[in-house]
């Protein structure tokens, strides 16, 4: 066996609403298509492939989610961000568009360059406190 790529990651959320407009509003992810489960959620794309699978906790009703998942699952646990999981990574274009809309719905963000590899970065927490960092390659790509 022999890995390939990473397909996706998925988010325990119990702020489903929050973290669909982080995602789709703010990092321009696009909602699509996703299976008919018995829990709801989103499945979020970028060009054709769905790589953040938001999972929405409903405290009143988890049974859905148990059964597909297995265990039980305790919405305070949700609350420690990307805890273990330090973050997700994605590569991006044109860092002044997510400054942009960083900026516009109050988000506090933090920027970084990488030496020796002229990459631009910006960490942004989603709702739940997950790290989310893009990578911006090329030095002349940083405008903020």
């Amino acid at each position: 066996m022999s890995l390939s790529a990473l397909d996706h990651c998925s988010i325990r959320t119990t702020h489903l609403p929050e973290t669909r407009a982080f995602f789709v509003d703010i990092l321009g992810m696009d909602d699509g298509a996703r299976p008919n489960f018995d829990f709801p959620g989103h499945w979020l794309y970028v060009g054709d492939k769905p790589v953040v699978h938001l999972i929405g906790i409903d405290a009143e009703s988890p049974e859905g989610l148990e059964t597909y998942l297995g265990g039980t699952v305790d919405p305070d646990s949700l609350k420690d961000g990307s805890g273990a999981f330090d973050h997700i990574a994605f590569r991006a274009k044109d860092p002044s568009v997510l400054i942009q809309r960083l900026r516009e719905n109050g988000c506090d963000y933090r920027e970084r360059m990488v030496p020796d590899l002229e990459l631009f970065q910006i960490f942004v927490e989603d709702p739940n406190g997950v790290t989310v960092e893009l990578n911006y390659f090329n030095a002349e790509q940083k405008t903020a």
